[in-house]
């Protein structure tokens, strides 16, 4: 059985315009990608390892008298304060601290990403590497 060409020609279009619309509508998606493992640094501390990488892309928004989403990132004991909706991190449980997810762009509504992008501060968004020691600080205790 033969198709005839104008048939044969519709339906390539339809199929082109089916993985078309496909591709578009994966492409509008938000990706997630997966959490960069946590670092094997044993021994981390916030005033070591933590407030360099904080002071470099957190602080300038997340500081002083009416810091944004009233959080305090100038000290240990200011994040750990968090704001009326608790600290941004679960101690022991640094792939689950909405601080982890927001740097790392895990938030589904990009608002909730930090640093946003872009800002006027001239944050930067933290390596995989600086994510990684953030979640490892966190599993060691936030201390």
């Amino acid at each position: 059985m033969t198709m005839n060409p104008t048939k044969l020609t519709l339906a390539a279009l339809a199929a082109s315009f089916s993985l078309s619309v496909a591709v578009s509508a994966q492409d509008a998606a938000p990706a997630t990608t997966p959490l960069p493992p946590a670092s094997t640094k044993t021994g981390l501390t916030y005033a070591t390892d933590i407030k360099p990488i904080f002071d470099a892309n957190c602080v300038k928004c997340h500081s002083g008298d009416k810091p944004k989403a009233h959080l305090n990132f100038e000290t240990l004991a200011g994040i750990l304060k968090g704001n009326k909706w608790g600290p941004p991190l679960k101690v022991g449980d640094g792939a689950n601290s909405l601080l982890v997810k927001a740097a790392a762009h895990q938030m589904k509504d990009k608002d909730g990403w930090m640093p946003p992008m872009p800002n006027k501060a001239g944050a930067k968004t933290l390596t995989p590497e600086q994510i990684g020691l953030v979640i490892a600080w966190i599993n060691q205790g936030a201390k």
